[in-house]
């Protein structure tokens, strides 16, 4: 499917545990925030939305382009600030949505297309993008989160643990990737309909969201589907530390000598 037409909604706080500050933080001599959204609007977003609960942030966009969404700083989760970006922004029920994260400033234009056109695709209230695994440390790594589908492409579980696990693989060796290409890492961009926004946040958390701290699990227990589809093209890893700003100022500098 091609020309989906779609929305982005971009949650910034200013207050970020490991990177204060982080939307407003200088790559290439512009803030975080402003990069990833015009990551949106060149994947052909018809609009593309920051939430944010504070001014700098809302200031530091002007004249951009990107629409802003005063929202409160009682928000509990990013799914919350996007239900009242919703209501602000005034976006129909049927609205397809793209939460793409606020530190993913070379988010790629194919995938972010690629989560909104699998929600239409599948008729699904939500979707999302996963990536194969290629080495046992991400398989084990818990910040790296695992999933599996059905065979529909739905998504069945997602857990920080290995899964699926391979009992006779790592009976004899876990220090190898088993063979088969059965391991997914999630990619952390979602695409919803607008009016699943508030239904989501109202959800209490859940069982299995509380054991994982999987803000997903929710749904999933919930009894809604989550489509999944393979990413088109590579994300890189998001900026959430000083030494991360580092890593994107370099690729920013490499990418603007080649002209890209």
């Amino acid at each position: 499917m091609t020309g989906t037409d779609f929305v982005v909604a971009i949650p910034a706080r200013y207050a970020a545990s490991r990177l204060p500050g982080k939307p407003l933080r200088l790559l290439g001599g512009e803030p975080l925030v402003l990069h990833v959204a015009r990551r949106a609007l060149d994947a052909g977003a018809r609009e593309a939305w920051v939430a944010t609960d504070d001014a700098r942030i809302a200031d530091a966009l002007a004249d951009s382009g990107v629409r802003i969404a005063m929202t409160s700083p009682d928000h509990a989760s990013g799914t919350d600030r996007l239900a009242e970006c919703a209501a602000i922004a005034g976006w129909t029920d049927d609205t397809v949505v793209v939460n793409l994260q606020g530190d993913e400033p070379f988010a790629p234009a194919e995938g972010i297309r690629a989560v909104a056109e699998a929600l239409v695709e599948s008729g699904a209230p939500m979707s999302t993008l996963a990536a194969p695994i290629d080495g046992v440390d991400t398989l084990f790594d818990p910040n790296a989160v695992k999933l599996v589908r059905a065979a529909n492409g739905d998504a069945l579980y997602f857990s920080r643990a290995p899964i699926p696990w391979p009992r006779d693989a790592f009976a004899g060796d876990r220090s190898v990737m088993p063979s088969g290409g059965h391991w997914l890492r999630h990619i952390g961009i979602y695409g919803y309909r607008a009016g699943f926004l508030p239904r989501f946040a109202a959800m209490p958390a859940a069982a299995l969201e509380r054991i994982e701290s999987l803000e997903q699990l929710r749904v999933l227990e919930a009894g809604h589907r989550i489509a999944v589809r393979i990413t088109p093209a590579p994300f890189l890893p998001g900026v959430d530390t000083p030494e991360d700003l580092d890593r994107a100022e370099r690729h920013l500098a490499a990418l603007r000598a080649a002209g890209r």
